[in-house]
């Protein structure tokens, strides 16, 4: 019998957005305490509602122990707040006076009170589930305490602020805007995306305009919508949009934009294409029916809402503009196929709902102002909570009655391409070189490569052929084949088939999800740091953020007047000086905003939450360039194999040979453990990394887990053991997210493996 050693790892083969941070993590239920000096705090937050300003209450918070000083409060909310009501929801800003006061990147946090859903899960699992498909915001929860009283379980949501935007698309001061009803009382009305003329004054009553510029590039995007829509594929990310609809339509989210003017943003990446956000989820679900062209919608009404509902109403061109384009809808329905496959048919909603509900019982139990039962709570994850139509359905009470409805419905039940076997040749490439791309379809009538440079792109879409000419084999054997010439910067792309009735991707979550050409020069971004905390120090024994360039050639490079940057509407933003990269060697550019300082300091910093670097040389052309995500206190980010290959989390290898082992330890493995790592790719919710060993003869047993800067983080045993199976479950929720490693020891023989914890 031969046991494995399992381990959370992150998933290869294709690139999406996955962002997992302490604070957010959905296993820690954070504690936020608010201190007012003012004892009639909650009075004078009530006059700051009643004012209507967003004016703010200064006080200290404790975050899970950390303190945070002259920090600004304020009730937020239109329905889930009262005067009346001790658990209201909260803004809280951090750096409301101390610039840069943040927790983990974040300066507001969002806290709502879980008013409308007796099952407190809506929220966070919904996020947790969007963010599968779409940038969607991370989602966790917190107990919060004012002035040592206890207000009771809150869900703490991240803002959609400029780090949002920086995180997920790569800019922040491009027009950003919250759809919402600004004015007027009572249930909201009105359609959504309505162009109202060249006066913006028109529009104040439904959009919060949170960007210095933008009600122009409003305008113009709702006047092509309505008025020009052949043209509406320039000023919208279609895919995006169409993801975000059929999502909502799904979980009949009602109190957004598919019905209401409200809950959600809109941002304007670089590539010139609006894209919504989704945003306060707490009455998804089915916790809010009443909706404005059916009327309040009773349970058997809200199982079998219509995923074309406001297909036909001129005040809803967000649907009505988009789903009447025959491939837009087959391209909506191919999406809201793939949440049902991967959530529903599979009841993984369910199983999530009941895990999210475990983690928190404890403090469900203990919140004395929450507005429903206890009972409640544990029934409505499949029972209606109240009566008729202003009751809450019960999430399972309307999955599994709408997915069957959906399933049965002439449109979900014809049968796409199917697509397999995508690849591309050779693995990975050099600049100015032809790609091969393939893949093997069926049940087709045509097959798309779609492709872009540059992560914040736009995709292009080129037909493959099966006619034997495009290294597809044989003609009409159902494998196609196209190539491309690459540039000086990573491909990505995906596949897209059609025929008469339904159409198919592979991935199946493309456009937010697609598969990767690593493209590398001769001279290359080769590592880089985002948060150093410890590891090494530069001139003048800062520890400064950096990256590594490697010259992969023969002959030395001369840097003189080529750039860097962070930002891609500014490439040049710093200049080298004269400076060369000799032939196979490294090279060292800290980053920390003082070019001052005597060697190479760029005049910026790295975001450690995610960003963009640009090598450009004296023309402006791009070099090289490498979009990441968030990074982890004292770990690169480099190219494994050195210099050439893919980037991955790694331990530092600072101006040296990038290497995937951990740096300094001997892999020593002992004759008497019978285990190995298993790439098995486990459930990503799963809450416990397991450990299972056997051993032939009783010994002495140490199992430890390590950080990159050798602290030990965690114990999980360290005694005599006697010869068989042992198995060992930790939880890790009090270990960040990043890269670790383990040491298993027997007889006094060690072994080391890295590993990484998501």
């Amino acid at each position: 019998m031969k046991k494995y050693l399992f381990i959370l790892i992150t998933i290869a083969g294709f690139s999406s957005f996955v962002q997992s941070q302490n604070f957010y993590d959905i296993n820690t239920i954070n504690s936020i305490e608010i201190t007012f000096e003012e004892s009639n705090w909650d009075y004078l937050l009530d006059q700051l509602v009643a004012a209507g300003q967003e004016e703010r209450l200064i006080g200290t918070v404790v975050l899970n122990g950390q303190f945070f000083d002259s920090v600004g409060v304020r009730y937020k909310g239109n329905s889930t707040y009262s005067p009346n009501q001790v658990k209201n929801p909260l803004n809280i800003k951090l750096d409301h006076i101390i610039d840069d006061q943040l927790i983990e990147g974040y300066g507001t946090l969002k806290l709502a009170n879980c008013f409308k859903d007796p099952s407190f899960v809506r929220e966070v699992l919904t996020y947790e589930m969007a963010r599968n498909y779409m940038a969607a915001g991370l989602s966790n929860f917190a107990n919060v305490y004012i002035n040592g009283t206890h207000l009771g379980l809150y869900t703490n949501d991240q803002n959609v602020d400029k780090h949002f935007m920086r995180t997920h698309f790569g800019s922040d001061e491009n027009t950003r805007i919250k759809g919402e009803i600004t004015s007027g009382g009572g249930p909201p009305t009105g359609g959504v995306w309505d162009y109202y003329g060249e006066d913006s004054t028109s529009y104040y009553n439904l959009y919060d305009m949170k960007s210095d510029y933008g009600w122009e590039e409003l305008i113009n995007f709702l006047d092509t919508l309505n008025n020009h829509n052949n043209n509406v594929d320039q000023l919208l990310n279609i895919d995006n949009h169409l993801w975000f609809i059929a999502f909502s339509n799904l979980l009949v989210n009602l109190d957004g934009p598919i019905n209401n003017p409200q809950n959600y943003y809109l941002y304007k990446g670089d590539n010139g294409r609006f894209r919504p956000v989704l945003w306060d989820l707490n009455e998804s679900f089915g916790g809010f029916r009443m909706h404005q062209t059916l009327g309040n919608l009773n349970t058997t009404q809200a199982q079998q809402l219509s995923p074309l509902a406001n297909l036909y109403e001129s005040e809803f061109p967000i649907i009505s503009k988009i789903l009447t384009n025959d491939t837009y809808r087959k391209i909506y329905v191919a999406h809201m196929k793939t949440i049902i496959e991967e959530y529903f048919d599979n009841n993984l909603y369910e199983t999530r709902a009941l895990q999210i509900q475990d983690i928190i019982d404890d403090d469900v139990q203990a919140d004395q102002n929450k507005f429903y039962s206890y009972a409640n709570f544990i029934s409505n994850i499949y029972n209606q909570v109240g009566g008729g139509p202003m009751g809450v359905i019960g999430i399972v009470q309307l999955m599994d009655a709408r997915t069957d409805y959906l399933n049965s419905l002439q449109e979900f039940q014809y049968d796409g391409p199917e697509i397999s076997s995508v690849s591309h040749s050779p693995e990975s490439a050099a600049p100015n070189n032809e790609v091969w791309f393939n893949a093997s379809v069926t049940n087709e009538t045509d097959v798309f490569l779609s492709h872009r440079t540059g992560l914040y792109g736009l995709f292009e879409k080129i037909p493959m052929f099966d006619d034997g000419n495009h290294e597809d084999g044989q003609a009409g054997d159902g494998i196609y084949g196209v190539s491309l010439n690459t540039g000086s910067t990573n491909i990505q792309y995906y596949i897209y088939a059609e025929n008469s009735n339904a159409v198919s991707f592979s991935p199946a979550r493309a456009e937010y999800e697609y598969y990767t050409v690593e493209v590398s020069g001769i001279m290359v971004i080769n590592e880089f740091m985002a948060d150093n905390e410890s590891t090494v120090v530069d001139q003048d024994g800062e520890f400064d953020d950096w990256i590594e360039f490697f010259n992969n050639g023969n002959t030395d490079i001369s840097l003189n007047g080529y750039y860097l940057s962070d930002d891609s509407s500014e490439p040049d933003q710093w200049v080298f000086p004269d400076t060369t990269i000799t032939a196979g060697g490294y090279l060292i550019v800290w980053c920390d905003k003082d070019d001052d300082q005597s060697g190479l300091h760029a005049n910026f910093k790295l975001s450690a939450s995610g960003e963009v670097i640009i090598l450009s040389d004296n023309d402006m052309s791009v070099i090289d360039e490498i979009t990441f995500t968030q990074q982890y206190p004292d770990t690169t980010f480099g190219r494994f194999v050195n210099g050439t290959g893919d980037f991955i989390l790694m331990l530092p290898t600072f101006s040296a040979e990038n290497t995937d082992l951990i740096t300094g330890l001997n892999d020593v493995i002992s004759n008497n453990i019978a285990f190995e790592l298993k790439q098995n790719y486990p459930n990503p919710f799963d809450d416990y990394t397991n450990i299972d060993l056997i051993i032939p003869e009783t010994n002495f047993v140490k199992l430890n887990i390590w950080n990159t800067i050798g602290k030990k983080v965690a114990t999980l045993v360290n005694t005599r053991l006697p010869a068989g199976e042992h198995s060992f479950n930790w939880n890790r929720t009090n270990i960040p997210s990043g890269l670790y490693f383990y040491s298993i020891t027997i007889n006094g023989k060690t072994t080391y493996k890295k590993m990484i914890i998501r």
